[in-house]
């Protein structure tokens, strides 16, 4: 069970690796989105994660 919240965080890494690029290459060729929708999107990629890791965690939890 140790191993699903391990790659839990791993996906969340991905993720968030991936948002970051997208984002990077999305100012670098000029289109600049508002400060907002970025501090949204994040957010959104933050309650992904929490529920991946409350998902991957409740079998662990239920156990204890």
């Amino acid at each position: 069970m140790l191993e699903a919240v391990v790659m839990a965080l791993i996906y969340i890494c991905i993720m968030v690796l991936a948002v970051y690029v997208i984002l990077w290459v999305l100012g670098e060729v000029g289109i600049a989105l508002p400060a907002q929708v970025i501090k949204i999107l994040w957010i959104i990629i933050a309650l992904i994660a929490l529920l991946w890791l409350v998902h991957s965690a409740l079998p662990i939890i239920g156990r204890l």
